[in-house]
């Protein structure tokens, strides 16, 4: 009979290695890959809430020498779990549980703090930074500014449970939004306090979604690492009166979240019915 070892000793192949200080167990004789096995079961302890997001996980060494393989297996495991939002790994950290990917629908016109809160997230912000000053040109002509008018710059840090996730900055026309610096916006929805505050029915806002790498100073502020992929969202709301009321740019951690769009064919002329 072939023996593989195992920290108890040795194990007939085909038989589970028992790791009960990491949850983890693999099959010598399985078809499955050692990595598949190991991402599968770190799913499952994630959605038994075995493993809760925020929490520490062990190394890659660590998990290696439990199962005693070699570490590229639990490095692929572990690259799989990252692309999924469920593992979060940074430089000269430990790994850490993630609430996976959240997708974000581009088809419903919804705030950071509404539709996380929808999803079951605990949302809140940092301001980084907040003044008025007479905006770039293109931000004007974004916003259909006269010549002279000046914009509110607000620079948040949003979190989900507490973990930072994306930096917004939006630009607010002074005119529509007086005394906006006076509000709570660390605490309330912007889009509440438009609509509330300001009666600014929100109707519509047009989206240009793209990706970038994290350079040093948004690396440092979101927490992740440098040239890590972060989702870049350029947006212009827009309120009942079509009226242009915001205009931001959103820096999203890849490793947390996807865009979620809906596209619907239309018939072609050559799928008409024909007329007689």
């Amino acid at each position: 009979m072939t023996t593989i070892p195992s920290q108890f000793g040795t194990t007939p192949a085909g038989v589970a290695i028992p790791t009960p200080e990491i949850g983890l167990a693999l099959e010598s004789g399985s078809y499955v890959p050692f990595y598949e096995q190991i991402t599968e079961q770190v799913r499952a302890m994630i959605r038994a809430n075995k493993l809760t997001p925020g929490q520490s996980y062990y190394s890659e060494g660590e998990i290696a020498r439990a199962l005693r393989i070699s570490k590229m297996p639990v490095r692929q495991a572990f690259q799989k779990l990252r692309a999924e939002g469920l593992l979060i790994i940074a430089r000269g950290k430990r790994p850490v549980i993630g609430a996976g990917h959240v997708s974000w629908n581009f088809q419903e016109l919804h705030g950071f703090s509404e539709e996380m809160r929808r999803r079951g997230f605990v949302p809140s912000a940092k301001i980084l930074s907040l003044e008025m000053l007479e905006p770039e040109t293109d931000i004007a002509q974004q916003l259909r500014l006269a010549g002279g008018e000046l914009v509110y710059l607000l620079k948040r840090l949003r979190f989900l449970n507490a973990e930072p996730v994306a930096v917004v900055t939006s630009y607010l026309p002074a005119r529509i939004f007086p005394g906006i610096d006076r509000q709570d916006l660390e605490n309330k929805s912007l889009y509440d306090i438009m609509e509330n505050v300001y009666k600014r029915r929100l109707q519509r806002a047009e989206e240009v979604i793209g990706a970038v790498v994290a350079g040093e100073e948004e690396a440092r502020i979101l927490q992740a690492e440098l040239n890590s992929a972060l989702l870049i969202i350029r947006e212009t709301t827009y309120d009942a009166g079509d009226v242009a009321i915001e205009y931001s740019v959103s820096l999203l951690r890849g490793d947390r979240y996807t865009a979620s769009v809906v596209s619907v064919r239309k018939p072609s002329r050559l799928s008409q019915p024909l007329r007689s």
